[in-house]
């Protein structure tokens, strides 16, 4: 396949950035700028049985591979058009049994690994850039980076030599793998639940903002890149890489270690949301600066905790330790600070992992406004926050809430995944069901 780009845009040296990709022609809010298929990608092991392993629909009438038995697909093409990649995982999972159990970032490196000795020319997701040409960074890795790739490399060894034959030196999969740390993504559903990940060649190209004009989501494998402002001719494109609900501080400190770039886009520099962000609460003597500055290391310290607590933790060890932060913070931080709704969202999933509906609704009743206000117009976060309120509102039989909070969702959805989308019309739905 030549080269032909993508109509609408083309690829450019952006000023300090590096290259990037602008707009030759308008684009209006909502309007698709472009779809990229996944050059290689994979199903995280978590929804096995609940999507199919070869475009990610969700459906319950899945059948399974005949040789591993983990590996499920809606119909034979599905399988037949898997073979190519997954029959190199099936040997290893039949091989390995139980003891089976690379990363999902080793898993897409055999993939990409495998692709790569069949394709010589350009794939459809490389209109703009080559998988090769991604930036890998290794000059700028620390020690435990470097440590994690080479954990990552011996996995891939372990896993997979008997059946790939000739695996690249250490050197090639040293740089292989940093590129797919700083260039992969993660593919999501409409609540935001982890689906798998991939590379999107030409998604990588687009440069970082805080304020986004694009937003990226997912039809199957397909990554599909909408406007969220009006973007003019001569403008660049610009994705976010990020979470954007945190203030610039922590923006910036993610980026340079997952990214290795100092931000310096309009939000960072005028940092005009900060305030909001970090609201302190209304008191009769107001924190000293330095209390506030010791709640936010230690709300930064019970953030990182918590992640790792998820792997040892029982459900109601994770939520008293939700509940108990949120109370120490709670006497300096308002409830619509950031750290607040970081732990309100996490005890919210705790709540509904235990099947505890009320608990799940109630912190999600606080989180949802604030989101509206922190994130940008057009959020994923902000519509999956309404889209589960509003499956909770309608399981607890409070209709009029419930089709009140699908609405809201729906009207960020039909921008950010567009009207076509089957998530689009399964809200919809849920909606028209109610009436």
């Amino acid at each position: 396949m030549k080269n032909e780009g993508i109509e609408g845009t083309e690829r450019f040296l952006s000023p300090d950035k590096g290259r990037g990709l602008r707009a030759v022609r308008h684009f209006a809010v909502g309007e698709l700028v472009f779809a990229c298929p996944a050059y290689s990608y994979v199903l995280t092991v978590n929804e096995r049985g609940a999507h199919c392993e070869h475009c990610f629909t969700r459906r319950e009438d899945l059948f399974k591979c005949g040789k591993c038995k983990q590996a499920y697909y809606c119909n034979v093409d599905c399988q037949r058009g898997d073979w190519p990649m997954h029959k190199l995982e099936c040997v290893a999972m039949c091989t390995h049994g139980e003891n089976w159990c690379p990363s999902e970032t080793v898993r897409l490196v055999s993939r990409i690994i495998m692709k790569q000795r069949v394709t010589t020319e350009r794939t459809p997701s490389e209109r703009l850039l080559l998988l090769k040409e991604f930036e890998s960074h290794l000059d700028k890795m620390d020690s435990e980076k470097e440590e994690m790739n080479q954990a990552d490399i011996a996995a891939l060894h372990h896993f997979y030599s008997k059946h790939i034959s000739d695996l690249p030196d250490d050197q090639a999969l040293t740089e292989l793998f940093a590129q797919v740390n700083c260039n992969g993504f993660t593919i999501e559903d409409e609540e935001l639940s982890h689906l798998g990940s991939a590379v999107f060649p030409d998604v990588a190209l687009m440069n970082h903002s805080c304020s986004p004009n694009v937003i990226v989501t997912y039809k199957g494998t397909v990554a599909e890149v909408r406007a969220v402002k009006e973007i003019n001719p001569g403008e660049e494109i610009f994705n976010s890489y990020i979470d954007l609900l945190y203030p610039t501080e922590d923006r910036k400190e993610r980026l340079l270690d997952s990214y290795f770039f100092l931000c310096q886009c309009t939000e960072c520099t005028t940092k005009s949301k900060d305030k909001a962000k970090m609201e302190i609460r209304k008191l009769s003597s107001p924190p000293e600066p330095e209390e506030i500055k010791s709640m936010v290391h230690y709300a930064k310290n019970v953030i990182e905790e918590f992640r790792r607590a998820k792997h040892y933790k029982t459900p109601s060890e994770l939520l008293e330790m939700c509940e108990l932060s949120l109370e120490k913070m709670g006497a300096i931080f308002a409830d619509t600070n950031v750290y607040m709704l970081h732990m309100m969202y996490q005890a919210m999933g705790v709540c509904l992992y235990m099947q505890d509906w009320d608990g799940a609704m109630s912190y999600g009743e606080k989180i949802v406004y604030p989101y509206s206000v922190h994130y940008p117009p057009y959020s994923l976060n902000v519509a999956s926050m309404y889209l589960k309120l509003g499956r909770l509102y309608l399981g607890l039989e409070k209709k009029t809430q419930g089709v009140k909070a699908l609405k809201k969702a729906l009207a960020v959805m039909e921008i950010a995944h567009g009207k076509d989308h089957h998530y689009v019309a399964e809200v919809k739905r849920e909606i028209e069901e109610q009436k």
